[in-house]
C-alpha cells in the first residue's frame, strides 16, 4: 500500500513539473518584477566554481553552511544590505507585472532608488599584494605583464585580498586573464596607478583579442582613482569609417548636402605599428579594454577607462553588476568604442557615470534583464541603446530595463531600440524617463530595420517590441525628434509617450518631422512637436496600416490594406521619402 501511494505521489509530482515547464517562457531574458534575482542560476554557477580538484585553499566551497555571496539589487524590503548574504529564497512580494504577459504601457517599470555598495576598504598586512613586490617596474616602457600575473596568482589564493596597482606609476601590460574559477572570493583590484596597453603587434597576435579579462570570479571589485589607457589611436588609424545603413543615419545630412567619406580623425597616432584591422561591426579581432565574463557580484567604481581600441567596459554572462562613479573617455569619431556593453547579464545597476565614446554610451544586448540605469552623462556617443538584436535570424530577449535621469549632449541618438529583420524574441518592459537632450540628432528611436550594410533585405520575422514608455524627455534635436520604424508583420505595441517636449536646433542638419510606422500605443499628454502618426490601440489582425502617400511627414490618415508584408518597391519608396 505504501509503495502504491509513493508511486501515485511521484506521478503527481512529475505531472506538475511537466505542466510548469511547458508554461515557462523560452526567452533568455527573464520576465517579471525588477530586481528579483534568480537563485537557482547563481547557485549552480557557484557549484561549478566550488570544485577543489585537490586544492586545499578552496575547501570552503564544499561547506554546506556557506551561502553564495550574491548581493543582488532586489527591492528594498527584501534586499540585503551591502556585505550581507542574500536571502536563501526569492522575495515573495508580488511582481509588478504578471509572469508570462508583457507589461502594459500605462504601467512602466517601477523606479526604486537602490543604495550603491560602498567601496571596499583596501586590506592591510598580509592580504595586500602589490605588483611592485613581484617585479613590476612601473616606468611605462618595461613589460610588467608577468609581474601582474604573479601578483594575481598570490592574491587569488587569499579570500578578501587586495591586488595593489600603486599610484605614481605607469604599467605597460599586455593581454592578461585574471581568472577563476578556483580563486577565493571578494578580491579587490585596487587601481591607483595607470595601466597602458602595448602598441606593438607582437603582443596581440591574431584571433580573439581581449586586454584585461576577469573570468569566473565571485565578489570581484575594481576600484580606485587610477586609469586604464587602451592606446586606442594605433588601432583606430587603420579603421575604415563605415557606419550602419539604417534609417536614422541616412537622414543625418548637413545643410550643404555634402557627406564626408571619412570624418576627420584628430586622434590619429604618429605610431607606425600596423594593428589588426577593425571591421565596421564589433569584430572579435579587436581588443576590448576591460571585460568580465561568467562572474557574480562584480563592482567597478572610481576608475577611468580611456582610448579603448573598441569597447571600454564589457559584462558578459554576469549576475549582480554594480558600476558607479566611472568615467570612459574616447573621441566621438573613434570606431565602435562603446562605453559600457552588457550581454547575457542580469541584475545590473549603473549610475553616476560620465561616458564619452564613439559608439553607444551604454549598449544593452540580448539576454539582459533587470537593468537599472540612472544619473548618467553621455556625450559624445550614440546614446543609450538596446540592441542591435536578432542579427542573422537569431533569437534575442531583453526585459525589465529602466533608464532615468540621463543627460545626453551632442549624441547621434538619445534613447534607442534597434533590431535586425529576420530575428525573433522580444524587448518588453522598458522605461525611459527624465531624459535631457541637447543638440541630439534623433532623441527617440525604435528601428526594426537596422542594418550595417547595403544588401539587407526585407524579411517577415522580427524581434517583438512592446511595453515601452517614454516619459519627460525634453531638450533640443538637430535632425528628427521621434523615429519609430516598426515591423510590418510584428508592429510595436503598447508604446506610451508622456510629457515629450523636443524643439529643433536650427542651422545644423536638414530637419524632419516625427515619423511612425506600424507603431501602436497612446499619447497621455500633449506632445511637442505634435505626433499624429502614432496609432491608438492595437494592430488589426492580418492588416497593415499604410501612411497616405500624399503625406510628407507623419501620416494624418491611415488606409487599411490587406496582407502582412509589403514588396521591396514600396519600402524603397518610403526610404527615399525619408531621405528627401
Amino acid at each position: 500500500m505504501r509503495r502504491f501511494h509513493s508511486t501515485r505521489l511521484t506521478l503527481m509530482l512529475l505531472t506538475v513539473l511537466l505542466l510548469w515547464s511547458s508554461s515557462v517562457d523560452t526567452c533568455n531574458a527573464r520576465r517579471g518584477g525588477h530586481w528579483r534575482h534568480s537563485r537557482p542560476l547563481s547557485e549552480s554557477l557557484l557549484k561549478k566554481k566550488g570544485k577543489s580538484h585537490g586544492n586545499k585553499g578552496n575547501n570552503h566551497h564544499h561547506s554546506s553552511k556557506t551561502k553564495p555571496y550574491h548581493r543582488s539589487p532586489s527591492a528594498p524590503k527584501s534586499s540585503p544590505t551591502p556585505g550581507e548574504d542574500a536571502p536563501s529564497s526569492p522575495p515573495t512580494k508580488k511582481a509588478p507585472y504578471p509572469k508570462g504577459s508583457p507589461p502594459k504601457a500605462t504601467e512602466p517599470p517601477r523606479i526604486v532608488d537602490i543604495p550603491s555598495p560602498q567601496p571596499v576598504p583596501p586590506q592591510t598586512g598580509g592580504n595586500i599584494f602589490s605588483v611592485l613586490d613581484y617585479g613590476a617596474k612601473g616606468d611605462g616602457t618595461s613589460d610588467d605583464t608577468k609581474a601582474f600575473e604573479a601578483a594575481w596568482g598570490a592574491a587569488c589564493q587569499v579570500e578578501s585580498s587586495t591586488m595593489l596597482i600603486p599610484s605614481g606609476h605607469q604599467f605597460l601590460v599586455g593581454p592578461i586573464s585574471f581568472s577563476g574559477p578556483y580563486c577565493q572570493r571578494n578580491i579587490v583590484f585596487q587601481l591607483d596607478g595607470t595601466i597602458v596597453a602595448p602598441t606593438s603587434p607582437k603582443y596581440w597576435g591574431s584571433g580573439l583579442l581581449w586586454w584585461l579579462d576577469f573570468t569566473k570570479l565571485v565578489g570581484i571589485t575594481i576600484q580606485g582613482q587610477g586609469t586604464i589607457d587602451g592606446s586606442g589611436p594605433v588601432w583606430w588609424k587603420d579603421a575604415p569609417y563605415e557606419g550602419p545603413v539604417d534609417d536614422e543615419t541616412q537622414m543625418v545630412i548637413p545643410l550643404n548636402d555634402t557627406m564626408l567619406e571619412s570624418p576627420p580623425m584628430p586622434v590619429r597616432s604618429q605610431l607606425d605599428a600596423k594593428m589588426p584591422s577593425i571591421k565596421p561591426t564589433r569584430s572579435p579581432n579587436v581588443a576590448q579594454a576591460l571585460r568580465f565574463y561568467g562572474s557574480i557580484n562584480v563592482t567597478v567604481t572610481g576608475i577611468t577607462i580611456q582610448n579603448s581600441p573598441q569597447c571600454h567596459l564589457k559584462f558578459d554572462n554576469c549576475i549582480g553588476v554594480y558600476v558607479y562613479s566611472v568615467t570612459t573617455s574616447s573621441p566621438g569619431d573613434s570606431p565602435n568604442t562603446d562605453g559600457i556593453h552588457l550581454q547575457n547579464s542580469k541584475d545590473v545597476l549603473i549610475h553616476s557615470a560620465s561616458l564619452a565614446c564613439g559608439d553607444d554610451c551604454i549598449s544593452i544586448q540580448t539576454g539582459c534583464s533587470n537593468v537599472y540605469i540612472h544619473s548618467v552623462n553621455c556625450g559624445p556617443g550614440h546614446g543609450i541603446s538596446i540592441g542591435s538584436l536578432g542579427k542573422d535570424k537569431t533569437k534575442a530577449c531583453v526585459s525589465n530595463v529602466t533608464v532615468r535621469d540621463v543627460n545626453l549632449q551632442g549624441t547621434m541618438t538619445g534613447v534607442r531600440i534597434k533590431t535586425w529583420q529576420g530575428g525573433s524574441g522580444s524587448v518588453q518592459g522598458v522605461s525611459f524617463s527624465n531624459i535631457q537632450v541637447s543638440e541630439v540628432q534623433l532623441p527617440i528611436v525604435i528601428d526594426q530595420y537596422y542594418c550595417d550594410k547595403s544588401t539587407c533585405k526585407n524579411q517577415t520575422t522580427a524581434v517583438a517590441v512592446s511595453g515601452i514608455t517614454y516619459q519627460n524627455i525634453k531638450g533640443t534635436y538637430t535632425v528628427k525628434p521621434v523615429h519609430l520604424a516598426c515591423s510590418d508583420n510584428l508592429p510595436c505595441t503598447d508604446i506610451t509617450l508622456n510629457s515629450i517636449q523636443l524643439k529643433p536646433q536650427q542651422g545644423l542638419y536638414r530637419l524632419y518631422d516625427p515619423y511612425c510606422w506600424q507603431t501602436f500605443g497612446e499619447l497621455t499628454t500633449p506632445i511637442v512637436p505634435p505626433i499624429s502618426c502614432l496609432q491608438i490601440g492595437k494592430p488589426l489582425k492580418n492588416k497593415v496600416l499604410i501612411p497616405s502617400e500624399k503625406s510628407v511627414g507623419p501620416s494624418k490618415s491611415n488606409t487599411q490594406v490587406e496582407g502582412t508584408t509589403q514588396d521591396s518597391q514600396f519600402l524603397t519608396t518610403i526610404t527615399k521619402k525619408l531621405q528627401n
